[in-house]
């Protein structure tokens, strides 16, 4: 395991945060017919994996429906509406979304920061045995 590696895992899963928050945000405006249905935002679960002593990497754990309950609206006129004329609007927080987009984004870059880093020390160290 070295640091190309390490860099590399921590930006997979960072990835699968900007995945998963742009599928909430792609849902966000989605309406169903029923509380069970409704869209609920997803959160990827992360474990921590440990290689070698004192080298910890990260890994998908899973994929999990967040906590945050659809809204019911009454629309009769929907053409999803159920018998009450309610329609549940999807069960995501644009606002809390956009927040871990900007952070998943940083920690990315943040990576990719430490794999151009790499990549200039291990060039520089060949130069010097030249």
């Amino acid at each position: 395991m070295n640091v190309f590696d390490i860099a590399g895992r921590a930006m997979s899963a960072q990835l699968m945060r900007l995945n998963a928050t742009a599928s909430n945000l792609a849902n966000a405006g989605s309406v169903s017919g029923s509380r069970e249905t409704a869209f609920r935002a997803l959160r990827p679960v992360f474990r921590t994996v440990e290689d070698s002593p004192g080298v910890a990497t990260v890994q998908v754990d899973r994929v999990v429906q967040a906590n945050i309950e659809p809204t019911r609206r009454h629309d009769p006129n929907h053409p999803l509406a159920d018998a009450n004329g309610d329609v549940w609007d999807a069960g995501v927080d644009q606002s809390a979304e956009l927040i871990d987009m900007v952070e998943a984004a940083r920690q990315y870059q943040n990576n990719v920061q430490v794999l151009q880093t790499a990549k200039t020390l291990t060039l520089d160290t060949l130069k010097l045995g030249q």
